[in-house]
């Protein structure tokens, strides 16, 4: 599949600038039960201890930690889903991003700053401070230029390449479901 230039890339952005606010979709859920597996799901179990119940960020772990283990702050990666579609190009290919759940909402630090807490089926999660930043697998599946396009300038503004989460409260989610910034 041919790679989209930072020209067509940023043709894009206008859509991507429409997403929803204060209320989103959950567009797909994608579990990584080992080293570059995806398991599509239309239901998934979120929980505090373990993110999505067969996922493997608990054994794969983490750079990010001194020890290496899992990072309590990035337990759930989020991508917002026109994101995904523009640089994807076939829905077949978005799971490759390597994220778990792909939303159809704003994830700018603006509208969903670290500490915002959002509803989605039964759980709830919380926007977690640590960027979350695409890798050389991003950028051999999408391209460079998506690689630069969503870490650099207004890519980097946006979140385009997505969030961190942690789960705060247990529950059910599924594909379609409402998700909601919890206002307090």
């Amino acid at each position: 599949m041919k790679h989209l230039t930072q020209q067509e890339l940023t043709a894009g952005l206008g859509k991507i600038l429409e997403s929803p606010k204060d209320k989103g979709t959950l567009e797909l859920i994608v579990r990584r039960p080992g080293t570059d597996q995806r398991e599509i799901l239309d239901e998934g179990q979120l929980d505090p201890a373990y993110g999505l119940q067969g996922d493997n960020w608990l054994t794969r772990g983490s750079r990010a930690t001194a020890d290496g283990s899992a990072h309590p702050e990035m337990q759930i990666n989020i991508m917002n889903s026109r994101v995904t579609a523009l640089v994807a190009q076939d829905p077949k290919r978005w799971a490759l991003a390597g994220d778990q759940l792909y939303i159809d909402m704003d994830l700018s630090p603006e509208n969903l700053p670290p500490g915002t807490k959002l509803s989605i089926g039964s759980a709830v999660l919380e926007v977690t401070l640590p960027p979350h930043t695409g890798c050389k697998k991003f950028a051999a599946r999408f391209g460079r230029d998506a690689m630069i396009f969503v870490n650099t300038g207004v890519g980097k503004e946006l979140n385009l390449r997505g969030i961190n989460a942690k789960v705060v409260k247990a529950g059910t989610i599924r594909t379609d479901d409402v998700i909601e910034k919890i206002l307090v």
